[in-house]
């Protein structure tokens, strides 16, 4: 059987110290619920009377069965000069009702002389105090050895008595956390090997990010003999986070064969990572390991060959092991096998040498030449396709566009816009704040009907996209749902100034799926008119 290494979570305490990230009691309820059913064992709910929103988690958390997970509640060691027993912490911290409780204590000198203001042997007797009094209330107790690598670098002998005083006490683990996040692995590891050669009791590892080890230098106190990894979901933390436990996971399970969480909860370790996301109302890392949706992205035309033949040539584990996909980027950096990967995610037939594979590859290479970028614009690339191998027949053709914008004094600027588009139905023409009307035919090219309609929004964009679809609306009523949920705009030459080539990318989606779509041009409405109608007409397709 693997050896069984335990998952502490803390996004709901640490976590939530990060710049940017409030969580309500109830996101912390949502998140608890989740963490529980993908199987950590300990889940940190917070510091018991630090806020109304600790407090009520806990009051909420009780009333719960939790499947898998300990709540654990957290708190520091007896304040000096203060009796266990009077002491308002211990009072919170027991009315918290959870099975498992967290206590923070000094390792450092430099801590205790200059910051607590305690003498050395003070500082033992609050840690030992403070375990045995948890521990007579019959709380599992896990110590924190805040600053153990600071503390054990400067005075080791001192750093092992803070740490036996815990062991003595009754502490059913020492987590030695580092708290500055400044250590390298080497060394990690080599004070957890002197902790487990000194201690009977099990031994944790905390660590923060601020040189990018946090990962680094968990694995490494696991393989030193650290039986328990605490971190956050997504590394969430103080200053540049903690310890990512959605890198730690799959490190232990798939590369060290170690046990963590259940192994069957592996394949949802990305729909947890965007789960926390989307509470804690932060956007997803794409290009974060193992599940961001840029980890199983292959680009470059020889690795794009080499995974349709073999793809473990160029993938550490398989996309699906974790919840996540590959997945095949079309630029002008493709080969052939790029176009035809792509071609068949996106659902059309190629073959290797049939004269459309050629013209498309072309194609693409001559418009991302031009500025054109097809990686995040599948929308757009979807139609170049279909357009050379059906030579598709446009629903929609945009015959002219105004956009004005314009403020009187002391007033919010205003942008309207009007689009001329024609369609093979009726005609129609669209007011904002209006009900639509039949008007009469109008002279168009190609025997379709002319049909206008006047927009307006917050800016020219807006406006634009608002003419668009209420010209089209009463045609294509599935355009009801669609919606953009993003805009990007770069400057493609710098050097041009107000008068350089801009690409612009939208994402849109119908609620069902999203997909992105690209314009480029000198002028900005222009390009986001191309990216606009792409999104429409990708929207037509269907899936």
């Amino acid at each position: 059987m693997k050896p069984q290494i335990e998952i502490y979570d803390t996004t709901l305490r640490d976590g939530a110290q990060g710049e940017g990230i409030n969580f309500s009691a109830m996101d912390k309820l949502r998140i608890a619920e989740k963490l529980d059913a993908f199987g950590v064992h300990y889940i940190e709910g917070g510091w018991p009377g630090s806020n109304p929103k600790d407090m009520e988690f806990f009051k909420q958390a009780a009333k719960r069965k939790w499947k898998n997970a300990q709540i654990a509640a957290f708190s520091m060691t007896r304040r000096k000069g203060v009796a266990v027993e009077q002491d308002d912490l211990m009072r919170l911290i027991l009315e918290a009702k959870t099975p498992v409780v967290t206590i923070v204590g000094k390792t450092w000198l430099l801590h205790v002389t200059e910051v607590l203001r305690a003498k050395p042997d003070e500082n033992l007797g609050m840690i030992g105090d403070t375990i045995r009094y948890l521990r007579d209330h019959g709380k599992t107790v896990i110590y924190d050895a805040e600053h153990s690598f600071d503390g054990y670098a400067d005075e080791p002998e001192y750093a092992l008595a803070t740490w036996q005083a815990a062991e003595k006490a009754g502490a059913d683990c020492i987590v030695l956390c580092e708290t500055n996040g400044g250590r390298l692995p080497s060394e990690v590891a080599k004070t957890v090997a002197f902790a487990k050669s000194k201690l009977n009791c099990a031994i944790g590892i905390h660590t923060h990010n601020d040189c990018g080890f946090g990962v680094a230098n968990a694995i490494a106190a696991v393989e030193a003999g650290a039986t328990q990894v605490q971190g956050t979901i997504n590394g969430y933390g103080e200053r540049t986070g903690n310890c990512n436990l959605i890198s730690v996971i799959p490190t232990l399970e798939l590369k060290m064969k170690l046990r963590s969480v259940p192994s069957k909860s592996l394949p949802k370790l990305k729909e947890l990572s965007e789960f926390v996301n989307e509470v804690a109302n932060m956007r997803h890392d794409v290009r974060a390991p193992w599940v961001g949706q840029t980890a199983f992205a292959h680009k470059g035309g020889m690795h794009v060959h080499a995974i349709e033949r073999i793809a473990r040539s160029y993938e550490h584990i398989a996309p699906e092991a974790v919840g996540n996909n590959r997945r095949v980027l079309v630029s002008d950096m493709s080969g052939r096998t790029n176009i035809l990967l792509k071609a068949k995610e996106l659902g059309f037939k190629l073959s290797p040498d049939a004269p459309e594979t050629r013209e498309i590859t072309s194609r693409v290479k001559e418009l991302e030449s031009q500025g054109y970028e097809y990686e995040a614009a599948e929308g757009s690339l979807a139609l170049l396709i279909k357009q050379i191998l059906l030579h598709r027949k446009l629903p929609f053709v945009v015959e002219a566009y105004h956009v004005s914008v314009s403020r009187t004094h002391q007033k919010t600027a205003r942008c309207e816009a009007r689009v001329k588009v024609s369609v093979d139905q009726g005609v129609l023409e669209v007011k904002v704040g209006g009900k639509p009307r039949r008007l009469s035919k109008l002279n168009a090219p190609g025997g379709k009907d002319s049909h206008q309609s006047n927009g307006t929004g917050d800016g020219p964009v807006n406006a634009l996209d608002a003419a668009l679809r209420h010209a089209l609306i009463k045609f294509y009523p599935q355009l009801k749902d669609v919606a953009l949920t993003d805009y990007k705009v770069r400057i493609l030459d710098g050097i041009a100034g107000t008068a350089a080539k801009t690409r612009v990318l939208i994402t849109s989606t119908d609620g069902k799926r999203e997909w992105g779509t690209v314009g480029v041009s000198e002028n900005i409405i222009e390009a986001s008119l191309q990216a606009l109608v792409d999104s429409m007409e990708y929207a037509l397709l269907g899936k």
